[in-house]
């Protein structure tokens, strides 16, 4: 019988409480220490409370991993299974992601401080979905029958790589660390996974529960710690095949040149944005203003994709303005096991000083409209308050750089040409909206756009259905969707000389 959600923040307190979060590497279908036995400290950003002491891989863990993963592959105990049966066993942990929801979404927002509500309803839900998805797709994807002579015959197929070193960021702990799981797993792939040393709790649960719905032991490994050694263990491993990397610009220039070091390996990246969102004075203005709200301070703003750049024509500017700052000045941070909390804590108290060194290096070159400051509640954790820019320069950092944090800025165009160029002046290109009642300047304007998604009328739209990935310094690699499998195979083609 499955339990009701909890209502109140004395029902999720009292679930928290109960929960032992996992701590030591998963390994070849087991948990163990690290070979050092060194540990990082998992901290509760709303607390400042730890959590736990995780078990911190390093080179040697690493090697195990993979070589496990590697032995698993060639056995072909998963690698070369019926699709029907890898089918089953996705479905299966997609059945007991939503079993265990209550678990996995307070894992979530105790390890790196969203709000619980958002994780129960949005980031559960949707790493289930992406096991269904992929576990319903991978027996209907065929190979090909290329043309030849006559007397040949050129099939087409394809294959797994091997093993995938997927390296995954801490703002969605549980659902990026599935979009690179879901697809590379159908494929056939064993995976070695290592989350952000922020925000590793959720993934070392999944892991157990992928071996309860059937997954072969060493066909994923969790491999938590820090950057600079497990992850470039894992980067300039000769036995991975693969790397799946979603996080900053500049950790994926080092995953790029890992590979160049080591075995030439695919590497696939998801990086930065600073995401524009332009908005048109023929725009339905309300509901532009609300999304415009939602696309620059959900989840805390920690999102790659998130529409942190505002543009807006400048004969509705000012009653756009108004708007913002009033719809937005409702929302404040809050204890993230509290349903009824608006914005929850920054990852940690290094991310928060981050953030809060933006805004503060911003005040000479712009006008705070709202917030601007850190906060604490109950006295206590790592919160900043929704930041609104305006009168910034175009040049200015808190413009161009990735702030990962609830700040946005407001700047003005006259025009359609203008609002294109404001647009695309970034290094990034991963995502963008544009704001408009007319057909004809939406489909030019999204066509101008040099960004992965455009949303037309709507913020950051996102489905397992479509490619997500940007262009430019925002990475080449493409999660979601069909496409995502073309990463985790490789084309093979078999070619018979037939006798006459």
């Amino acid at each position: 019988m499955t339990m009701p959600d909890p209502t109140t923040l004395d029902d999720w307190t009292r679930l928290a409480a109960a929960i032992t979060p996992r701590r030591e590497l998963f390994i070849d279908g087991a948990f163990r220490p690290a070979k050092s036995d060194e540990t990082f400290d998992s901290i509760n950003p709303a607390t400042g409370e730890l959590l736990a002491r995780v078990a911190a891989a390093d080179a040697p863990d690493v090697d195990a991993a993979v070589r496990s993963a590697r032995e698993a592959f060639d056995s072909g105990v998963w690698s070369r299974s019926p699709a029907s049966h890898r089918k089953r066993v996705l479905l299966r942990l997609a059945e007991l992601i939503l079993e265990h929801r209550h678990e996995l979404a307070l894992l979530d927002s105790l390890d790196m401080g969203k709000l619980v509500v958002e994780a129960l309803t949005v980031d559960v839900p949707s790493a289930a979905e992406l096991f269904r998805f992929y576990g319903e797709a991978l027996d209907k994807i065929g190979g090909e029958i290329a043309p030849t002579e006559p007397g040949s015959l050129a099939l087409v197929s394809r294959e797994p790589l091997g093993v995938v070193g997927a390296v995954v960021p801490w703002n969605f702990p549980l659902d990026l660390a599935v979009w690179k799981l879901a697809p590379a797993l159908a494929a056939g792939n064993s995976v070695v996974l290592k989350p952000a040393e922020q925000a590793p709790l959720s993934v070392l649960r999944l892991a157990e529960l992928a071996t309860e719905a059937g997954l072969p032991d060493g066909v994923l490994s969790v491999v938590p710690g820090l950057g600079a050694t497990a992850g470039a263990a894992l980067g300039l491993h000769p036995d991975v095949d693969v790397v799946a990397f979603t996080g900053s610009t500049a950790t994926g220039k080092r995953f790029l040149r890992y590979a160049a070091d080591s075995n030439l390996k695919q590497v696939w990246l998801e990086c930065g944005g600073k995401s524009p969102n332009l908005v048109f004075a023929d725009a339905d203005l309300g509901e532009a203003v609300e999304k415009a709200v939602f696309g620059a301070f959900y989840n805390q703003g920690a999102v790659c994709s998130a529409n942190s750049r505002l543009l807006v024509e400048a004969s509705v500017a000012e009653q756009v303005t108004e708007a913002l700052v009033r719809r937005a000045s409702s929302i404040r941070p809050g204890n993230p096991l509290d349903p009824a909390s608006t914005l929850g804590a920054i990852v940690d108290e290094n991310h928060a000083r981050t953030v809060a060194g933006f805004i503060d290096r911003a005040r000479p070159d712009g006008r705070v409209l709202l917030g601007g400051n850190r906060t604490t509640v109950d006295g206590r954790g790592s919160f900043v308050e929704p930041t609104i820019f305006a009168d910034v320069a175009p040049t200015a950092e808190v413009v161009t750089q990735e702030v990962f944090g609830p700040v946005l800025t407001v700047q003005t165009f006259t025009d359609e040409a203008e609002a294109v160029r404001m647009g695309n002046d970034s290094i990034y290109g991963l995502a963008a909206s544009v704001w408009t009642e007319n057909l004809n300047r939406a489909h030019r304007v999204s066509s101008a756009l040099r960004a992965g998604t455009v949303s037309v009328n709507t913020v950051d739209a996102i489905s397992a259905q479509t490619p997500f990935g940007g262009f430019k310094q925002s990475g080449f690699g493409r999660d979601l969707s069909l496409h995502a499998m073309d990463k985790y195979t490789g084309l093979k083609t078999t070619w018979i000389r037939l006798r006459q």
